[in-house]
């Protein structure tokens, strides 16, 4: 009886995470939510980083205002390392001269 009760908890708890797992497809598909940077701005309010892409060089600047506007801040690209697979970085900031 307690083999079968525990059975039935563990797979409960299993279906439990799969259906919130599907709720994020993302999640499934290659661990973004989970485990830090992947195919978009990854940050906070006070800045963040983005992949790489040449393909996109002329809107860096942009892509960085549009993240720091969740929070109404300017932004300021920082660094660019022009190396597939490696990241933009940009810092969020209040005021002119105030970076935190």
């Amino acid at each position: 009886m307690l083999r079968s009760m525990n059975r039935l908890v563990a797979i409960a708890l299993g279906l439990l995470v799969l259906a919130l797992l599907a709720g994020s497809p993302k999640a499934l598909a290659n661990g973004t939510e989970f485990a830090g940077p992947g195919p978009g701005v990854t940050g906070n309010d006070t800045g963040g980083i983005f992949p790489y892409a040449p393909n996109v060089d002329a809107v860096y600047q942009q892509i960085a205002e549009d993240w720091c506007a969740r929070w109404q801040r300017f932004a300021k690209v920082t660094s660019i390392h022009r190396v597939y697979g490696d990241y933009v970085g940009f810092v969020c900031y209040d005021r002119a001269g105030k970076i935190h």
